[in-house]
């Protein structure tokens, strides 16, 4: 049997038509590993060192609508919406110099586009290899908007939610208030009750009685207002812990997460990020809070319109300020509602608790900035808002 097994080899090694025959096997070994590589949900796209394609998944092809014939040897950058599309071959070159890994083995939520333009959001991971001298990079891509059911499902749970708790937190905000006030606002009708009544006999010792009564009455007001002043404080209490952070990384993540759930089909997605203001000192959670929130007020207003253009840009302003404009293509806003737009409990919408801008206001204002309204050259409303520029010495 041994010998038999050596026979074998020797034949494998010395006989021509042997190796056709391993040769064909290692094409079939090919054809099975990329047949399973197939079968796996997530897209997967190589490129080479000068971002172009070299491979390009059957799920990358329902994914973004090309067929792999079409992409081979093209960049990478034609399946990103801007400015990711060309600033690609800057990101690699910058990694090539300094080996420094932004996306590289940790994964992040951005942006793509389809074949049509329709811009979605993706989990990327991205992965390094070497082939002899060459290095490829292989990206895995989740497509988010696949989870759109679910993630709709979980968006109405937690607006019912939300709901009660918001009634339950109004209740007890109200009684607290009720009770904390109910006082100093009865010693105040008392006191000015009094004052009435003595004023019917008008001598000098009345007219005494009168002016005290008064004084408590200014007294018992200001307690009054600085009950409410506690309780604001209470209630906006929170210490913001504030970093340097990336401007284009906060915006990029939060237009992603802004499609997720959303009927969003059709809106343009446009980025126009100044490459010179990239820092801010914020608190990444509350910034990403205000983003998402006039994101997504901003496609819903475009529900109705033909035109569905949302632009997120950023500019350097110069002062020590960066401004962020979020400008959609929607119906614009009623003067009326426009100049009362950051007060509570004031929605645009009929069934809006009218909160969601009144936390924006007051998330900006605790970062020093302000935040305002104008008409969008779209024809919509376009909101802006101002944030530390942590670059203002050059090194941004």
């Amino acid at each position: 049997m041994s010998c038999s097994v050596r026979r074998v080899k020797l034949d494998h090694a010395t006989d021509p038509e042997k190796k056709l025959s391993g040769t064909a096997q290692v094409f079939a070994r090919e054809a099975h590993i990329r047949s399973i590589l197939e079968t796996v949900p997530d897209a997967m796209i190589v490129i080479g060192e000068d971002g172009r394609i070299l491979s390009f998944s059957a799920a990358a092809e329902r994914m973004f609508g090309y067929s792999e014939a079409d992409l081979l040897g093209e960049n990478v950058s034609t399946l990103m919406p801007s400015p990711d599309r060309e600033r690609h071959d800057g990101y690699l070159r910058r990694y090539f110099d300094t080996g420094e890994r932004r996306i590289i083995g940790i994964g992040r939520v951005t942006t793509a586009r389809r074949r049509n333009g329709a811009t979605f959001p993706i989990n990327l991971h991205i992965g390094e290899a070497r082939i002899g001298e060459d290095r490829v990079f292989t990206g895995f891509i989740q497509d988010l908007t696949e989870r759109q059911e679910t993630e709709q499902k979980l968006h109405e749970l937690q607006s019912e939610l939300a709901h009660v708790s918001r009634i339950t937190s109004m209740g007890t905000l109200a009684t607290s208030i009720a009770h904390e006030l109910n006082q100093p606002l009865t010693a105040i009708a008392n006191y000015a009750e009094t004052a009435r009544d003595l004023l019917d006999n008008p001598d000098a010792e009345t007219l005494a009685l009168v002016r005290e009564a008064l004084d408590e009455c200014a007294q018992q007001s200001v307690r009054a207002g600085q009950i409410v002043r506690r309780l604001r404080d209470f209630i906006s209490r929170g210490e913001t812990e504030r970093r340097v952070e990336n401007l284009d990384r906060l915006v990029g993540e939060a237009s992603a997460l802004a499609l997720i759930g959303s009927k969003e089909q059709g809106v343009d997605v446009d980025l126009k990020l100044d490459p010179t203001a990239t820092l801010v000192l914020v608190d990444r959670i509350q910034i990403q809070q205000v983003l998402l929130n006039l994101m997504r007020n901003a496609i819903e207003a475009m529900e109705e319109s033909g035109a569905r253009q949302l632009e997120i840009s950023s500019l350097r302003q110069g002062d020590g300020w960066l401004r962020v404009t979020i400008a959609d293509s929607g119906p614009g806003l009623a003067p009326e509602v426009a100049a009362k737009l950051f007060q509570p409990f004031v929605s645009t919408k009929a069934a809006g608790m009218g909160l969601g801008l009144s936390i924006c206001h007051t998330i900006v204002r605790a970062h020093e900035g302000r935040i305002w309204t104008e008409p969008s050259r779209f024809g919509g409303t376009a909101f802006h808002f101002t944030l530390i520029d942590a670059g203002r010495d050059g090194n941004g």
